[in-house]
């Protein structure tokens, strides 16, 4: 017994070594062709704000009322919250000691320049792809075009040892795929190529639209996966959509719907749904230039038209019972007194104005959080052209009960030819407690 602890302790003690050497053994990177002496070129700078503006930076980089990119507010992780760093040229906390190939590693790979590796909240398994070009504009910005500012870096409040950091190295090391040259040769169509490099690199539509398995690495980084963004997660409290052409996706929506709903937030017909998303288009996408609004609806309008596995839609029923007809009556008189006035009997909405529900993806979401959360807290759609009528969805968390919440969405995802399964009372409830 004495020796079967020993080899198991020694064995142990073996495994462990080995992991630990696998996670620091250092990562090579090749460096950049860039010319040092011209990153402070005005046009190469210009051109690094908007690929910066691009790709979001200031929504994590930046808290509000705080300095551009001084470091940003938390994110929840699973396993606790996340601060991004300054990234100033600040010499102390940001990145002004950063070199161009520092910084590339940074981006491309998820290593610090004290070869610590960065938390996947960074989403560098994207990055990867950028081009050299792309990577020596962003960094002339950041160091040229950007105000230093020394605000001090946050601790995670991630508990120890999760805190450690070696743990993440096994992560990127097995997980996030070493930086390779964007292909565009993979795509038929030179429009779809450059909205590819844009979904699949700076914009990083898939860190959110990317269902995750269980180690948080994402189901795929293209779309030579069946679940590339393919919707899924919850963020802040909202459900996240597929982005392919179904019926919960894309499907209703024309490739004009998805340069107008990322300009400004909406159509005729939709509206953005979720503080995530609504960030996304009022301090990115509504700056995006024609030419690169285009080419991402051209890309998201060629991707297949794939039904998600997670849709479960309502049966049909030939013959009803007196209790199920007079269910179906209960759910139509609590629609039509709470919400028909402006999304009207059919559903349609009024153009430009109310939303569609009829056919809309997020009442038509195999998770019905989102739609849940309308209802209870209201919703302000994002205002961005002048000429835009401001809208908010007023909220009913005080005057309806969880059962008539329940009634209202059950009604709105089973009418007008809409399918996707049933909700109950106790999931509104949860929802209701979860979203004080």
């Amino acid at each position: 017994m004495k020796k079967f602890i020993l080899r198991t302790v020694v064995t142990l003690i073996c495994c462990f070594l080995i992991v630990l050497a696998f996670a620091l053994w250092p990562t090579s990177t090749p460096p950049l062709n860039a010319d040092q002496h011209a990153l402070d070129n005005p046009e190469l700078v210009q051109k690094g704000r908007y690929l910066a503006t691009l790709g979001d930076c200031a929504a994590c980089h930046t808290q509000s009322g705080s300095a551009l990119y001084a470091g940003g507010a938390a994110i929840q992780s699973p396993i606790g919250g996340i601060y991004p760093p300054n990234i100033t040229p600040d010499k102390e906390n940001g990145i002004g000691e950063y070199t161009l190939d520092d910084f590339a590693r940074a981006m491309r790979n998820g290593i610090r320049k004290d070869g610590i590796t960065l938390y996947p909240a960074m989403p560098y398994p994207s990055y990867s792809r950028l081009s050299d070009d792309d990577i020596t504009a962003l960094y002339a910005y950041f160091r040229y075009g950007v105000e230093a500012n020394a605000t001090p870096n946050k601790p995670t409040d991630i508990i120890w040892p999760l805190s450690t950091r070696w743990p993440l190295a096994i992560w990127r090391k097995l997980f996030a795929p070493e930086a390779v040259a964007f292909d565009a040769a993979r795509y038929h169509d030179a429009k779809i190529a450059q909205g590819a490099y844009i979904v699949e690199g700076l914009g990083h539509c898939g860190t959110c639209h990317t269902p995750r398995d269980f180690t948080l690495k994402e189901q795929g980084l293209d779309n030579s996966s069946p679940t590339y963004l393919a919707g899924g997660q919850v963020i802040d409290g909202w459900f996240v959509p597929s982005l392919l052409n179904n019926a919960e996706g894309l499907k209703h929506y024309s490739a004009e719907d998805i340069v107008a709903t990322l300009r400004t937030g909406r159509t005729a017909k939709h509206v953005v749904i979720g503080s995530p998303m609504n960030d996304v288009v009022i301090n990115s996408s509504s700056m995006w230039n024609v030419d690169d609004l285009e080419a991402v609806a051209a890309y998201l309008k060629s991707l297949p038209e794939s039904k998600s596995e997670a849709t479960a839609p309502v049966a049909a029923v030939s013959q009803e019972s007196d209790q199920a007809l007079n269910e179906k009556a209960r759910m139509a008189f609590a629609y039509q007194k709470s919400c028909s006035y402006c999304h009207e009997s059919n559903g349609q909405g009024e153009a430009d104005i109310f939303p569609a529900l009829a056919g809309n993806n997020t009442v038509l979401a195999p998770n019905p959080q989102s739609v849940i959360r309308i209802i209870l807290d209201g919703y302000d759609v994002p205002t961005i052209d002048s000429k835009q009528i401001p809208m908010r969805m007023p909220h009913f968390r005080d005057r309806l009960s969880d059962k008539e919440i329940a009634d209202i969405v059950n009604y709105i995802r089973g009418s007008w030819g809409n399918q996707a399964s049933t909700v109950t009372p106790e999931q509104v409830k949860q929802i209701r407690l979860e979203h004080k």
